[in-house]
């Protein structure tokens, strides 16, 4: 499949959002998924595509192909459901994908947050692919705070290290607002995400210095070179460190899912979906500040703004979320014609 990087050369098409999903979906069900499993993948990678994710959005098809034909992630598992304590909900995603695992724990982890005030989702055996963003951001349009942690293969060297130990290790936060679209961020514990070192390598770009190592442990710019036995570096020195272990804890340790490091996909080649875990926290903020808690939220955003910020986490995705809806989802022609053909759709 053509990368989309090597394409967004060409002249532009636009594709509405329903209909990248059903497209999407389409691939997803030849390619072996149950239709469910179909359904909620195809619209984590059109989500993010639309919201102009491009590392996660349809570059990370041919991810999801090739992993599917190697037998390395179960593209039909049925995710078991454990209630395991007043406020903590275990899912066991039975080396299926996180996001349907994630949504069949949900009713019941809304369940105790209402009761408890706060609960915990935690999932293992799970393969985690896309961007982290959507899973938290729809607790935040219900009024919710929700936190989410998953940790990756192993990519990314600890400080002093010359051996990569975590991955990217991301890290999602979304709370709802009084005044507009709630504050969502996802972010890698990493210098960069993989995503982005790939597509730097695919057009022959250098990356910043400080993103990461060759196989001897020298720094690097060069995105070939971290991709070729070497690894990234933590954003921030120690600090990035201290979280992408901390994510290690929380999404491997916590939820019985595997490290970064325990990832073992040499039997099946062409995977790139890491077999790890997931944690999500979400908040009842009307158990702590009360039915303030939004309008508390609204005076800090003033502030910020007011001491010269001029946009908060999640609103470049917003603003081309509604470019999209006016005028569809910029993808090249050629990409189209190709996701046309593996959903086994008219390319004419």
């Amino acid at each position: 499949m053509t990368s989309p990087s090597n394409s967004s050369r060409e002249a532009i098409a636009h594709i509405a959002f329903d209909d990248l999903v059903a497209l999407l979906e389409a691939i997803f069900v030849k390619a072996g998924t149950a239709p469910g499993v179909a359904a909620i993948l195809a619209r984590n990678c059109a989500s993010a595509e639309r919201d102009g994710s491009k590392s996660h959005g349809l570059f990370r098809v041919p991810g999801y192909l090739s992993t599917l034909a190697s037998g390395w992630v179960d593209g039909k598992a049925e995710p078991v459901v454990e209630d395991v304590a007043a406020a903590f909900v275990r899912v066991d995603a039975r080396n299926g994908f996180a996001q349907p695992a994630l949504a069949a724990g949900t009713p019941l982890l809304l369940e105790k947050v209402k009761a408890c005030g706060i609960a915990l989702l935690a999932v293992r055996q799970s393969h985690h692919f896309g961007a982290l963003w959507p899973d938290v951001e729809p607790f935040a349009r219900q009024g919710f705070v929700a936190l989410s942690f998953v940790n990756s293969f192993a990519c990314v060297v600890p400080i002093g290290g010359s051996k990569p130990v975590y991955g990217t290790n991301p890290i999602a936060f979304a709370a709802p607002r009084a005044g507009g679209d709630p504050i969502v961020f996802d972010q890698a514990a990493s210098a960069l995400a993989n995503g982005d070192v790939r597509i730097a390598a695919r057009e022959g770009r250098s990356l910043p210095p400080g993103s990461g190592v060759d196989r001897t442990g020298a720094p690097t710019t060069d995105p070939k070179a971290i991709l070729d036995g070497g690894a990234l570096l933590p954003f921030g020195g120690y600090k990035g460190a201290a979280l992408a272990m901390m994510v290690e804890i929380l999404a491997a340790a916590l939820t019985g899912g595997q490290f970064s490091f325990e990832v073992d996909w040499s039997a099946h080649p062409g995977a790139e979906t890491p077999k790890t875990g997931q944690l999500l926290i979400v908040i009842d903020p009307d158990a702590g500040a009360g039915r303030s808690f939004v309008d508390r939220v609204e005076t800090l955003v003033g502030r910020i703004a007011d001491a010269g910020q001029e946009r908060l986490p999640g609103d470049r995705r917003y603003a081309l979320r509604r470019r999209a809806a006016e005028i569809g989802i910029p993808i090249a022609p050629a990409l189209l014609k190709e996701l046309s053909a593996l959903a086994g759709a008219p390319t004419d």
